[in-house]
């Protein structure tokens, strides 16, 4: 036997065995048990049923953790601990962006949107993978708008070829996204026609409900155009004309998650949110890299807006910041905030004791202001029960047990939360009232959404806790609530979007702070005078190395500029 065809009937001797399991007994926990190594397989050999849990699981993980840390760091949600770690994220804080921060992301983003390009690819005659086909577009268009917006043009036309393209093209982000639109209406067509056989446990999305498929590819697809409101010309046209199509639309009426099976059986089939940022299998806290339960802190930034602009002094009553962008935050509340951190109790000098989010300012050591020194060692807060386990109110505790491991290995994934749509709604009927009617009304569902998303259980003691009566008080709060001009109802949308999206889907925030400068951030305090936030982030390295002749050449300045390297929709 020749060695090309013994090599090829190894492979079909793996791919036999493995689809045996995938159409016997299927387990959500077998979608996180693959010891086959698809690049070392034919690709028409891997069954789209098979390669679909895994290409989603594995995207995931990216968001979940590095995307997730970078954009709540950037976007002053979170901060490092130096109580107890120094001054760490320095990079981050300065900022200092180059070839090699962050790299993660792209890297692995990349070669995850190839799998869903696989599917999309695959050799099908007769149909029976069309609704995977369809769920691969979708889940593409998702990614690559990530990968557009974090790094403007990319290989798009000719890339995720593996082999047969090494050495892919750049593309315009313009037409990437409207490459994009494209395939999630082409999703959405395959979806009408009825074709191919329905998917149950191999979706691990939705669970082989297609109409909910066709929802979050409008969802993505507002998203998408909404990211295009500042454009002029011929792409302001295309945009309205897209707009008006999804006009009646339906858009996700629920939270959009991923769940193959997450359990505390082992690390490798934890939650990637759960396993970076909380807990392991073992019940440790996670140490590796930049990971740790402890490293982490809110940041004063979050902590105030969170408390109604509320500051506490060691062994002084507690005191408003006078900083203008905490004045529309003064005396109001936020209900989620004992379920987003945990609350740490403190006794000011006349015995009056609060429990308040007690945060770092991003950059301050102790001793310097927003990280003061006291004695005891201060205390801060660390991710609350409902960032951890969202609305899982059986757990009352974040200390580790087997209960506590398991809940929160357990817990699904966001893709999209509703809060996210209904904000989106918001905005866009905001902006484009021929279309999208009943503003308000989104706006106020988003909180309601956030609220429900965290767990959040209204108590008499915190009046705030309950979200209609924290709406009806924001609502007489420009730039907080539903009141003022449109661009402080934008304001709005975007503040409510970040408290929302805070541990969850923080990279949206910074794409909407990009566009919109919303809701206004601090930088760091060892940020230089006048320094601004990156715009975008530097191709890796690994670019530079393997794609020398089509990447763009740039310096770390154009990352904070508005130039030819910034993201389309924000020159």
């Amino acid at each position: 036997m020749q060695l090309s065809n013994f090599k090829k009937m190894k492979n079909k001797i793996i791919i036999m065995a493995v689809s045996a399991t995938l159409f016997g007994s299927i387990s959500c926990n077998d979608f996180l048990d693959v010891n086959v190594n698809p690049d070392k397989v034919d690709a028409n050999f891997v069954t789209p049923n098979y390669a679909f849990p895994g290409a989603v699981t594995g995207s995931y993980a990216i968001q979940a953790r590095n995307l997730n840390a970078f954009a709540s760091l950037q976007m002053n949600s979170l901060a490092g601990n130096s109580y107890k770690f120094g001054t760490p994220f320095i990079d981050d804080y300065t900022p200092n962006i180059t070839t090699g921060y962050n790299a993660t992301i792209w890297d692995t983003l990349f070669r995850n949107v190839t799998n869903f390009q696989k599917i999309i690819d695959y050799n099908d005659p007769s149909g029976t993978y069309a609704n995977y086909k369809a769920m691969s577009l979708v889940m593409k268009a998702y990614y690559v708008q990530i990968l557009t917006d974090l790094y403007g043009d990319i290989p798009y036309s000719d890339a995720f070829k593996r082999e047969l393209n090494v050495f892919p093209k750049y593309d315009k982000g313009e037409d990437i996204y409207k490459a994009s639109i494209a395939e999630l209406e082409q999703a959405i067509q395959i979806i009408n026609s009825g074709a191919g056989s329905a998917p149950s446990s191999s979706d691990v999305v939705f669970g082989g409900v297609m109409t909910d498929w066709v929802a979050f590819a409008n969802t993505i697809k507002l998203r998408y155009l909404l990211r295009m409101s500042n454009v002029t010309g011929d792409l302001a046209t295309y945009r309205d004309q897209k707009l008006a199509g999804l006009s009646g639309a339906s858009f996700s009426s629920s939270d959009v998650t991923v769940n193959p099976g997450y359990s505390s059986s082992s690390d490798s089939q934890q939650n990637p949110w759960a396993n970076y940022w909380i807990v392991l299998s073992s019940g440790a806290r996670p140490t590796t890299g930049n990971q740790g339960y402890t490293l982490y802190t809110v940041s004063e930034h979050m902590a105030i807006a969170l408390n109604g602009n509320k500051v506490h002094l060691p062994l002084k009553a507690t005191t408003q910041d006078s900083r203008d962008v905490y004045q529309k935050f003064n005396g109001i509340t936020d209900g989620r905030r004992g379920r987003m951190f945990t609350l740490v109790s403190t006794t000011d000098d006349v015995g009056v004791t609060t429990s308040n989010v007690e945060g770092v300012r991003q950059g301050a050591t102790p001793g310097q202001p927003g990280a003061l020194s006291t004695t005891p060692a201060r205390a801060v807060s660390v991710f609350g029960l409902g960032a951890i386990l969202g609305n899982n109110n059986s757990i009352t505790s974040t200390d580790v047990n087997t209960a506590f491991i398991s809940a929160a290995s357990s817990k699904d994934g966001v893709l999209l939360s509703k809060a996210e749509t209904e904000f989106l709604l918001a905005e866009a009927a905001l902006r484009y009232p021929a279309n999208f009617t009943n503003a308000q009304g989104h706006f106020e569902d988003g909180i309601r959404a956030s609220y429900n998303y965290f767990g959040v259980t209204p108590v008499s003691s915190d009046p705030n806790t309950d979200p209609s009566i924290y709406i009806s008080k924001i609502n007489s709060v420009p730039k907080l609530g539903w009141t003022g001009s449109n661009d402080n109802k934008i304001e709005a949308i975007m503040t409510q979007k970040w408290i929302a999206l805070t541990t969850v889907n923080p990279e949206q925030s910074f794409f909407d702070y990009t566009r919109t400068g919303y809701p206004v951030t601090p930088m760091s305090s060892i940020s230089p005078a006048g320094q601004v936030k990156p715009k975008r982030l530097m191709y890796p390295t690994s670019e530079y190395s393997s794609n020398s002749n089509n990447v763009p050449s740039m310096t770390a300045a154009d990352v904070f500029a508005k130039n030819k390297f910034t993201p389309f929709w924000a020159r």
